[in-house]
């Protein structure tokens, strides 16, 4: 009995040994850090964007001035106007998108005034055509009126890819005014001129190269202040241009007193371009055989770029006859203008002069 009693307590005293070493092995178990949970990684479902990156809206402009607007399909017309004592005070001219003043015989100056943008109710005096008139107005591709001209001088202009409204033809549209005496008397309508646009004539490309305003305009921006372009074209011909700051223009004055239109406008322009060309005569002869000279306006060369009351030397290059005289910087990139009107300037390479002060 006593021997049994002793092996019950000793059975029990070897349980709970063990119970001890489990509670034990268990507190040690506990005691280990938790194995992470895996990282599981979810990729969003995203639709790819295929399409073309979109073009950004531009608001058109006007193509001969750059001015912000809604074009009308309309082609340019060009017209020849006189710039003699005796043409003077012309009209429409302060309303012409472009003006080209060129040298013609006796050293006399003469326009050609481009329309597009706006149509005045009338124009003139209209004089006859020009041997650099088809360089100037084939880029245009438009109309070109004049009052008429020598036959070989006719061919060049109707070689030039434009359409024809000539006074001596009997073109609608042209009239003589009693205002004035002839040869200077010539006038016309370009509402009618526009009528009679034959098919496929539309708006010009754009000739120069604008900015979106005049503060961003090449020689604004990197030009040197200026306030007078003092031209000598000729011997006859002396225009000068004065910035005015609170127009934002240059203001043209002739032979010293200030240049006005028929209107009472005084003539302005946003830019004015001096394009220096040579100036050679040609075969064609004008009254007591004194030669008619043209301009070598296909090529390359010296000119300068007034905006803003600014100038900036630029050089000027035009391919070939129906393409455009460009304006470019010395990295050959374009120059470009302010919106607004522009008046070139042709200044005959060895004779005229400009002196920018």
């Amino acid at each position: 009995m006593a021997a049994t009693s002793r092996r019950d307590a000793a059975a029990r005293g070897r349980g709970a040994a063990l119970l001890v070493v489990g509670a034990l092995a268990l507190a040690a178990c506990g005691s280990q850090p938790a194995e992470p949970a895996p990282t599981v990684t979810q990729r969003a479902d995203v639709a790819v964007d295929k399409g073309a990156v979109p073009t950004p809206e531009v608001a058109p402009v006007w193509p001969l001035t750059g001015v912000a607007g809604q074009p009308d399909p309309r082609p340019a017309i060009a017209v020849k106007i006189e710039n003699t004592a005796a043409a003077r005070p012309q009209t429409g001219l302060e309303q012409a998108d472009v003006v080209w003043e060129t040298i013609v015989e006796f050293e006399v100056s003469r326009f050609v005034a481009v329309f597009q943008s706006q149509v005045p109710e009338e124009v003139g005096p209209i004089r006859s055509v020009r041997p650099m008139d088809p360089l100037i107005v084939a880029p245009l591709g438009g109309l070109l009126v004049y009052s008429g001209g020598q036959p070989g001088i006719l061919a060049l202009a109707q070689q030039a890819g434009v359409q024809i409204v000539s006074h001596d033809a009997g073109a609608p549209g042209m009239y003589r005014s009693k205002a004035r005496k002839a040869p200077h008397n010539v006038y016309g309508d370009p509402a009618q001129w526009w009528a009679t646009a034959e098919a496929g004539r539309t708006a010009p490309a754009q000739q120069f190269a604008f900015a979106r305003s005049a503060e961003q305009a090449s020689a604004t921006v990197g030009g040197t202040p200026a306030t007078t372009l003092d031209l000598r074209l000729s011997g006859q011909s002396h225009p000068v241009w004065s910035w005015d700051a609170a127009s934002g223009t240059w203001l043209r004055s002739e032979g010293g007193s200030p240049a006005t239109a028929a209107s009472g406008a005084r003539l302005s322009a946003v830019n004015v371009v001096a394009i220096t060309a040579g100036h050679p005569n040609t075969e064609f002869g004008a009254q007591g055989g004194a030669p008619v000279p043209t301009y070598e306006l296909v090529g390359s060369g010296d000119a300068v770029l007034a905006t803003g009351g600014k100038t900036l030397p630029v050089r000027w290059q035009k391919d070939a006859q129906d393409q455009p005289l460009r304006l470019l910087l010395p990295d050959g990139s374009e120059a470009t203008l302010a919106p607004g009107n522009t008046w070139v300037e042709l200044v005959p390479a060895g004779s005229g002069t400009l002196t920018v002060s």
